[in-house]
């Protein structure tokens, strides 16, 4: 078993692949929406980006506002569309935001693991203790 799969558990015995190198330039919210160069997260303001517009706070409701800030609206489910680019949402159990991936055109997602690589996966694959479950879904035209 390698450090994903006991991070993730869910990976294991799946068909996920090493998309990338581990690199601390970005993490997941960044990749979800298309970013490979800063690390976004409401946390503190000169550790991480977070659009002025939106609440800085770890909660659902602050990064529902962000995903609607950047053009997003609520998905009813993962399945792939052309033109629309989907992105999950991870809660952990207490509620709390955790992880975001974006849906590939292939119908597979695309994460960041923290400060390690990127990954093709399937979604519920690296649901757990680590990053909770899916907790909403959201789409958007996708950018040419």
């Amino acid at each position: 078993m390698n450090i994903l799969e006991h991070l993730l558990p869910g990976l294991s015995g799946t068909s996920y692949e090493i998309t990338s190198w581990c690199n601390s330039d970005y993490n997941c919210i960044a990749w979800a929406v298309g970013d490979g160069t800063e690390w976004w997260w409401p946390g503190r303001p000169d550790k991480s980006f977070w659009p002025a517009a939106v609440p800085r706070r770890e909660t659902l409701e602050a990064f529902e506002a962000l995903f609607t800030f950047l053009g997003f609206i609520p998905s009813a489910d993962d399945v792939p569309e052309p033109g629309v680019e989907k992105v999950a949402l991870f809660a952990n159990r207490h509620g709390l935001p955790t992880h975001a991936a974006r849906q590939l055109p292939n119908s597979r997602w695309t994460s960041k693991i923290g400060r390690a690589e990127d990954i093709e996966h399937d979604l519920h694959a690296i649901e757990g203790d680590l990053y909770g479950q899916v907790v909403r879904l959201f789409q958007r035209p996708a950018r040419a």
